[in-house]
């Protein structure tokens, strides 16, 4: 590993990002259209630097980088950093700038962990799909309004569970029911794709699995269904029921038409019995409850968001939560 030549750790992380693509990004949105000093990229440092060093407002961003004026210009600054020159480019420059970059980013991580073993058997890409709320200020947002004395926005993400990266997050009023999310929710074929109940709606998961993707859900306690056959079950691996089945109501059926597969499992460790709905009929059925059992990951990137991520507080968190919402 070669020596560090003096260089800060901020600009060490920057030579990883490719700039090139970077640029398309900013071209194909004319990011530099208006700019006459402060560039795209200048305001993608801020932002960077504000989220990795904890900053707690504009202010603070400014009188932090400014304090160590002679590195900016090795750093990869160009303009002058003032609050106002950030505030105005947070609020007039496009946000799908920075969404595509994300994704070329997001597209560069999943390559690098391509390889990795998950936690279970399975060569398929392996995604969990799941949200959380984040409280807001009603006052301060009066556009996530959630209650009648409440603000608070979802944070709806896909996780690539090889390597735990979100590829995919949409950040919407707290209102919005999650299943919805279903439609924005990108398929990738052959994939796997695991859900809580929450997200029970047979017209979407349908639409899922004429896309060649695969899911595995947990069924509503109101499962109404007809059984076809059933393959052996395995008391040793705690498989109650493994079975081929059938929607019976009028709603579901028109929605699912095709058969679907039952799996009941036993959670030993919660003392509590799962029952999945999959389109998968090759996966062994221990590997559908392993497979449900990988959502957590999504859980443990949640509390990372909200313990490193300042949602209440912060300017710079505003800009984030103000670009995703009107997409």
């Amino acid at each position: 590993m070669p020596m560090n030549s003096g260089q800060t750790v901020f600009r060490q992380l920057l030579q990883y990002l490719p700039r090139h693509e970077f640029n398309v990004c900013v071209s194909r949105y004319r990011g530099e259209h208006w700019a006459k000093s402060f560039s795209t990229f200048d305001q993608f440092l801020c932002l960077a630097y504000a989220q990795m060093a904890g900053r707690e407002s504009l202010r603070d961003i400014q009188t932090c980088l400014n304090s160590h004026q002679e590195k900016l210009y090795h750093i990869g600054f160009r303009g002058d950093v003032s609050r106002t020159t950030l505030a105005d480019a947070n609020e007039r420059r496009d946000w799908r700038i920075f969404q595509d970059f994300g994704q070329i980013l997001i597209g560069i991580a999943q390559e690098l962990y391509k390889g990795d073993p998950l936690a279970i058997e399975l060569k398929q890409p392996l995604f969990a799909f799941d949200s959380t709320t984040i409280d807001l200020c009603l006052t301060l947002f009066p556009w996530a309004e959630f209650r009648k004395t409440k603000a608070a926005v979802k944070m709806h993400t896909l996780i690539d569970l090889r390597g735990s990266i979100p590829t995919f997050v949409a950040i919407t009023t707290g209102k919005v029911n999650d299943v919805k999310m279903l439609d924005k929710m990108p398929v990738q074929e052959d994939a796997i794709y695991t859900m809580d109940r929450g997200y029970v709606d047979y017209a979407r998961l349908y639409s899922v699995h004429k896309q060649g993707a695969f899911f595995v859900i947990r069924a509503k306690d109101n499962l109404k269904f007809k059984r076809l056959y059933s393959s052996p079950k395995d008391k040793e691996e705690c498989i109650r029921a493994d079975q081929v089945i059938t929607l019976v109501t009028k709603k579901s059926k028109k929605g699912y038409p095709e058969r679907l597969r039952r799996v009941s499992y036993v959670d030993k460790e919660r003392n509590k019995r799962l029952v999945f709905l999959i389109n998968n009929f090759d996966i062994p059925a221990k590997t559908v409850a392993d497979v449900y059992k990988q959502r957590w990951q999504v859980e443990l990137f949640f509390k990372w968001i909200k313990q490193h991520l300042r949602f209440k507080t912060t300017q710079h968190s505003v800009f984030a939560l103000h670009f995703s919402t009107d997409s």
